[in-house]
């Protein structure tokens, strides 16, 4: 073996250019996460063999262990590297250039940098430690985080690479030849999410050269220098060359996302520079096709965060089934799914709620996503026997059948599940949905298109359709289109409007993909059916406009929704910040009136009408055209609208113009007086019916200020009533704190003990070792069951037993001195008798002293025996001369 100062010097793994291999920040270096099983520990052995002592990263490695026995594995490792290694203790904080290892019995996380040891966890399957940890990583460290799988049978560990890709991580996986059980790296292999198979040394180097990289040595200047590249040219042709390969258009992508994803396949193909990776696409088809499966990432699994299935199947589909109309079928669209897990996980939980009513609905999933390959996968249902994790033994023994290498979806769910690939953005969409599962899409489209896919949503859901969202996801500015049913799950409820929602989406999706068109050449002119379509909507708006009277429709918040008619006379916009509230649209005049005919709408949910109110400026504002005092007489009625299928109230206001204000031809001597009259008893009519609208707005307030007293000091109650339970639960969880810590002191105690007994018990091993290896004296030690316990090396000459005898009876040996009814002789000892001695001659004449004396337990109980054969000199010999 090499030695140590030899291996830091090797030139196979010396930094390029002389640099030292270290990180910008004391905390943002590499974590390696390495898995291995059956045949691992030689690979892992070459591959800390191999590696420098200052990488400047961590390295934790994850082996199936036998849980009843200790491992000798990160001694075996100490003693070819010299980074420490050690093995895990519950929350050891991770340093670089350090080795860890996982203990027997286990099973690892990684949070907040700290290592964590929890109980090994059978239940549900396969113990599968190596993509438990995977996971945690790959959330814990992003694109930090690194996948290593080396030699192992079974699949575990091809999940975990997959969720460290998805996060900007790379994989390595170990080749066939070097590897001595090819199982494991060959089932991330066949996943396709190893980024390079290579030996152990090999994956070594490649070690060595990711910690320089910009990308993940967290080269800040580096980084930023690769975003002002991008912004100038190459990430738009990156772009256009996905766009002329896929027919897929990342320009609306979140940028940020997009940016990584470029960086890690630069990162893969050991290229530093945008402007070499842009290079090396154009020459390289095949890297167009890598980089959109990475841009896509579709990673998934069954029953991801598995308190959203609870939800929908405790909330949502109970309520779809209590909404559904006699003979309609249930239809669940699941946008972006990937290779079909979460589909399928809808259509288990679905089957659950139903229980035995599930042969009399018709059900329908639709699973569509932008990845052919993902689909084809999807639509086969084959998955690793990793997803034992995931899903229940029940579950598994339900829903899916058991294949060579993993399991299978049950016919009946695959029968009722369709597959298609399908671009969420451009083409046409679903529609009359029961529920749209979307989640973790949104959250990679900039704002534009996330507001696109809302609408889109809104305008596939049924009256009373369900849409849930990813757990960073939400519907944004749109909320006038769905509620909030479970914000906890991001579960949200269609909200039934009057306005029609615009959507936009392709009706030709091969016009969509080809964007090298010739310009100039004409779009497809529609067909006559549409032109008649269009001319009748054109007639009815413009016959609305003119002859409709002037209406306004508003929400429950009283923001305008839409308008018929002439409305300018009514309402003009506000000064300062754009708003769409009515009572900031309204001229002057009209406020009052309007604001106490809604309440009173509201309140008793009948139409309320309003006559003569006077309104300034009724005219609009022309420019000055007018005189400032002109008025206009209207009435108006504001009449609720509350239908079956809405889930919202909305109100109606009607504007009818009733006389104008006379006009004034100027001051004369006849009329002046009864003018001045007129005028006074005008402004006291005026003030009292200003006046009469202000008290009846302020009784309206006064209600509601009592109402909302009510509900506060209800409120209150329960906020009381809240903290008592919540002092009552502290004061529980001091308790408990307090036990724990007894408890917690106690298991100290009994540990210290255990290592103190396992200290004396392996020095009286030694002990005993010593003194057996000392004894010129043949003995033997036999149990209570006549099976040989020990033997000295005296014995293996007298009697003719060997080392591999222990563990044997004692009727199974051969002495070769003869000794009559040996076995009946240790069996008096064994029954009680204090001891046996006799006298032995062999055939050569030599005489011995055979001695049988009871093996005592600790309780003083005959446990054993203990035989010894002396050699007796001859009579001359013990005659002194």
């Amino acid at each position: 073996m090499k030695s140590k100062s030899a291996l830091r010097k090797n030139p196979r793994i010396a930094p390029r250019d002389g640099g030292e291999l270290r990180s910008n920040s004391k905390d943002d270096f590499l974590v390696v996460a390495v898995g291995a099983a059956a045949g691992g520990i030689e690979a892992c052995k070459e591959l800390v063999e191999y590696l420098p002592s200052d990488a400047g990263m961590a390295f934790v490695v994850i082996q199936h262990l036998d849980p009843k026995h200790e491992s000798i594995l990160a001694e075996l490792l100490s003693k070819k590297t010299e980074m420490r290694v050690q093995e895990i203790k519950d929350g050891a904080v991770v340093e670089a250039n350090h080795v860890y290892v996982i203990p027997p019995n286990a099973a690892l996380s990684i949070s907040n940098r700290m290592l964590q040891l929890g109980p090994r966890e059978e239940s549900r399957g396969m113990h599968m430690p190596i993509d438990h940890f995977m996971r945690t990583l790959a959330q814990e460290r992003g694109n930090r985080a690194i996948g290593v799988i080396l030699s192992g049978s079974g699949s575990d560990g091809t999940l975990g690479m997959a969720e460290i890709q998805a996060h900007g991580g790379v994989t390595f996986a170990q080749d066939d030849a070097s590897a001595k059980y090819n199982n494991m790296p060959r089932s991330a292999v066949a996943a396709g999410c190893v980024d390079h198979v290579l030996p152990p040394r090999g994956i070594a180097r490649e070690l060595a050269r990711l910690a320089r990289h910009p990308y993940v040595a967290g080269d800040h200047s580096a980084e930023a220098e690769t975003i002002v590249s991008a912004e100038n040219s190459g990430l738009s042709t990156i772009f256009h060359l996905l766009r002329r390969s896929t027919g897929v258009d990342f320009t609306h992508y979140r940028q940020t996302t997009i940016l990584r994803r470029i960086q890690r396949r630069m990162v893969v193909q050991k290229i530093d520079k945008l402007e070499e990776y842009v290079k090396h696409v154009h020459t390289n088809p095949a890297e167009i096709k890598s980089l959109y499966q990475d841009m896509l990432i579709n990673v998934t699994s069954f029953f991801r965060n598995a308190h959203v299935f609870d939800a929908l199947k405790s909330k949502v589909f109970p309520a779809i089934l209590k909404n559904r109309a006699q003979g309609n079928s249930i239809r669940i669209w699941n946008p972006g799914c990937a290779s079909g897990e979460e589909t399928y996980s809808l259509a288990i939980t679905l089957l659950e709620t139903l229980g035995d009513r599930a042969m009399q609905v018709p059900i329908q999933f639709f699973g569509t996503d932008v990845s052919e390959s993902s689909i084809v996968k999807a639509r086969n249902g084959i998955y690793t026997e990793n997803i034992q994790g995931d899903v229940s033994a029940e579950r598994l023994r339900i829903f899916f059948t058991k294949t060579d290498h993993g399991y299978r979806i049950s016919k009946s769910i695959r029968d009722m599940c369709i597959f298609a690939q399908h671009n969420v953005l451009n083409d046409p969409p679903f529609s009359q949905m029961d529920l749209i599962c979307c989640r973790n899409l949104l959250i990679y489209l900039e704002p534009m298109l996330q507001s696109k896919v809302i609408s889109l949503f809104h305008y596939a859901s049924r009256p009373t359709g369900y849409v849930v969202l990813g757990t960073s996801e939400g519907v944004g500015v749109a909320t006038q289109l769905f509620n909030a049913e479970d914000r906890a799950h991001k579960i949200f409820v269609k909200k039934s409007t009057l306005a029609h929602q615009p959507v936009s989406f392709s009706l030709n999706q091969s016009a969509e993909r080809d964007v090298h068109a010739p310009v100039g050449v004409p779009a497809r002119s529609p067909d006559s059916t549409w032109n008649y379509v269009e001319a009748q909507k054109e007639f009815d708006r413009r016959l609305l406009s003119q002859f409709a009277p002037a209406t306004v429709f508003v929400n429950e918040d009283l923001e305008i929704i839409h308008t018929r008619g002439n409305v300018n006379r009514y309402l003009k916009l506000a000064p300062g910040r754009a708003s769409l509230s009515i009572l900031k649209m309204v001229r002057e005049g009209l406020l009052l009136d309007l604001r106490n005919a809604i309440g009173r709408a509201r309140k008793e949910n009948t139409a309320v009408r309003k006559q003569n109110v006077r309104i300034k400026n009724g005219n609009g504002d022309s420019g000055g055209s007018q005189s400032s005092d002109s008025t206009l007489v209207v009435n108006f009625e504001v009449i609720p609208v509350s239908l079956e299928n809405l889930t919202e109230l909305y109100f109606m206001i009607v504007f009818q113009e009733t006389a104008a204000s006379p006009a004034h031809k100027g001051p004369s001597r006849r009329g002046l007086a009864a003018k001045e009259s007129e005028a006074s008893l005008e402004s006291v009519a005026k003030l009292e019916r200003e006046l009469a609208a202000t008290k009846e707005y302020l009784q309206s307030v006064i209600e509601t200020q009592e109402a909302t007293n009510e509900e506060l000091q209800s409120a209150n109650e329960e906020i009381l009533s809240s903290n008592e339970e919540l002092q009552s639960t502290n004061e529980e969880l001091e308790t408990a704190k307090e036990e724990l810590q007894s408890t917690n002191e106690e298991l100290s105690t009994v540990n210290d003990e255990l290592r103190n007994r396992n200290v004396e018990i392996t020095q009286g091993s030694v002990d005993l070792a010593n003194l057996f290896s000392s004894i010129d004296i043949a003995v033997i030690n036999v149990g209570s069951d006549f099976t040989i316990r020990g033997i000295t090396p005296q014995a293996q000459k007298v009697l003719g037993v060997i080392p591999g005898d222990i563990g044997r009876p004692l009727a199974n040996i051969n002495p070769t001195i003869e000794i009559a009814d040996f076995q009946g002789l240790v069996s008096q000892v064994l029954n009680g008798f204090s001891k046996v001695e006799k006298e032995l001659t062999d055939r050569m004449g030599a005489r011995y002293l055979l001695r049988i004396l009871p093996y005592y337990s600790a309780e003083k109980k005959i446990d054993g025996a203990v035989i010894t054969i002396v050699d007796i000199p001859p009579l001359k010999a013990r005659v002194a001369p």
